[in-house]
């Protein structure tokens, strides 16, 4: 991890994303003196579960996994998160520490927001609060859906799910599948890597998906579909 000063070339002046284009000067002079730069490199922690959580990640670019931490050797992944995106919302209306870990697949430049100035910014400014409220409901019912499936679809269900779901990415970010190994395949369906293997081999068998070497293609999207939806 690496904080980014003003002297550096990478450096960014203002947050450019469309929801801190609706503050007014005074709101967003709020966000700027209270944000800090950072560009964390791949693999780094952007954030541990448990730790005390005093700020509020945006992405500016770069990719990342959030997960749950299971008893230290089986882990659950989320989502994948990317640029444009909040990680740490929770600390904002609840919690004052991290409900999940993340880490970074790719390099990522990162603002660290002191989640007191994006709180003050919610209660002053509706139109923002609004924005934010929706990403936070998004990322709760995300979790409620993954709950879900957890419960009620089988190993073959899980896995056509996190196939179909990293493939959505694949049109920003061709080489997503290339960032995953078959351990975070595994962990994004909630089953073993052995147990992983052995449906990507049947899969591909079936003529559903390619694997080119760590990339998947994804042949038979309407039938893989089916898989999910039958669990």
């Amino acid at each position: 991890m690496k904080t980014i000063l003003e002297t550096d070339r990478d450096f960014i002046c203002d947050i450019q994303a469309p929801c801190f284009q609706i503050l007014s000067p005074e709101e967003a002079e709020l966000v700027r003196a209270s944000k800090t730069q950072v560009l964390f490199r791949k693999d780094d922690n952007l954030t541990k579960q448990g730790a005390f959580a005093s700020y509020v990640l945006f992405i500016i670019d770069g990719y990342a996994k959030q997960y749950l931490e299971g008893d230290g050797i089986k882990n659950y992944n989320l989502r994948i998160i990317k640029p444009g995106e909040f990680v740490g919302l929770s600390a904002v209306f609840s919690e004052n520490t991290f409900n999940y870990s993340s880490v970074a697949l790719t390099d990522c430049h990162v603002f660290l927001v002191e989640k007191e100035a994006i709180s003050k910014v919610v209660k002053i400014n509706g139109m923002f609060g609004f924005n934010i409220i929706k990403r936070y409901c998004e990322q709760n019912t995300n979790l409620i859906n993954t709950v879900r499936n957890l419960m009620y679809k089988q190993m073959n269900g899980r896995m056509a799910d996190a196939l179909l779901y990293i493939d959505i990415l694949k049109n920003e970010k061709p080489e997503i599948f290339q960032l995953l190994s078959r351990k975070d395949l595994a962990e994004f369906a909630g089953i073993s890597t052995e147990s992983t293997v052995k449906l990507l081999k049947i899969f591909e068998k079936d003529g559903l998906i390619e694997l080119i070497d760590k990339d998947i293609m994804i042949i038979k999207h309407e039938e893989l579909l089916e898989i999910s939806r039958k669990g």
